[in-house]
């Protein structure tokens, strides 16, 4: 995780020194235990560290169009923290260290694109180990028992695309709005496609068009004093089905067959996310309740929820 970091650092010296343009900073943390002090299982904590900056556009159909850099960490435990023995693994032990290069598109008509392309690592290279343990010893924790079991090394690299589309437009746009979404993976960690829903529920003031709003991180803007001017504050929901054909966390790699413990997948699980949004100023904060159904096939294993908690500084 330090190595990622450096890099991310200077990834972030790079794009600086390359232009003055609106950007962002921020970090991204989810773990289980915001949303319960005992719930402690399958995916138990995240970690990015993103770069995002404004670009220039000459397209008359597009409002803004903004790059991503990013960093992170995923870390995936069995439902017991003691899984010395392997037979209490109900969820293999897995960490993804990874990097992301994405593209965003802003349209007019308040439609969405994303694209990004990531290159990382699945096994001890990920040092998912290392920083759990850490983690533990910090807050008190028990000691995590059973890394030896987890996935074996395997190289990532993924292709992703996500497009979101306004409707009921003339009926709802000023409190409520609606928009339908759909999400591809394509890679050796994941392949996997989802479609669902997303509704925005103001709490104050009317609601900003998606092209400026923070529920797709579209706030920056070459006129930085509308940060002070444009506050936004709401709830939002994105319900989700999702068909997953293959997950290297949980079935092992595509290249070898040497992972200690794998499962067979259950390919579809109903997702949920529900979350707040605040902006104010330069800072933008967010707060979201995820719930992902149950992914694999055996007699233990449940659904799961977890928090995730977003903080960036518009520069």
């Amino acid at each position: 995780m330090r190595q990622s970091l450096t890099i991310f650092i200077a990834l972030l010296c790079f794009a600086s020194s390359w232009g003055q343009k609106p950007a962002e900073i921020g970090l991204i943390t989810d773990n289980d235990l915001y949303t319960s002090p005992i719930n402690d299982q399958y995916y138990t904590a995240g970690m990015e560290f993103f770069y995002r900056y404004l670009s220039d556009t000459a397209n008359d159909k597009l409002a803004k169009k903004i790059y991503d850099f990013r960093v992170g960490q995923y870390i995936y435990n069995p439902q017991s923290v003691r899984a010395e023995d392997i037979n209490v693994n109900d969820r293999p032990f897995a960490g993804y260290l990874f990097g992301e290069f994405g593209i965003n598109y802003y349209y007019t008509n308040e439609s969405i694109l994303k694209l990004n392309v990531q290159g990382g690592v699945v096994g001890p290279e990920s040092g998912a180990e290392e920083v759990q343990r850490g983690l533990h010893t910090i807050v008190g924790y028990p000691t995590v028992r059973g890394w030896q079991h987890q996935i074996t090394t395997t190289i990532g690299a993924q292709l992703g695309a996500y497009y979101s589309h306004k409707v009921l437009k003339n009926r709802f746009h000023e409190k409520v709005d609606f928009h339908l979404l759909g999400e591809l993976n394509l890679g050796t960690i994941w392949n996997s496609a989802s479609v669902g829903g997303m509704m925005r529920i103001s709490l104050k003031n009317n609601l900003h068009a998606m092209y400026d709003s923070s529920l797709h991180n579209a706030v920056l803007n070459k006129n930085k004093e509308s940060y002070k001017q444009h506050r936004e504050l709401f709830l939002y929901l994105n319900p989700n089905l999702q068909y997953m054909q293959y997950d290297a966390t949980i079935e092992g790699s595509h290249f070898n067959d040497t992972s200690p413990v794998t499962f067979p997948l259950i390919p579809f699980r109903f997702n949920a996310e529900v979350g707040v949004k605040y902006r104010y100023n330069n800072w933008n904060y967010s707060y979201s309740f995820n719930y992902r159904g149950k992914e694999l096939s055996n007699n233990v294993i449940t659904g799961f929820y977890y928090g995730s908690i977003q903080v960036s500084y518009f520069l």
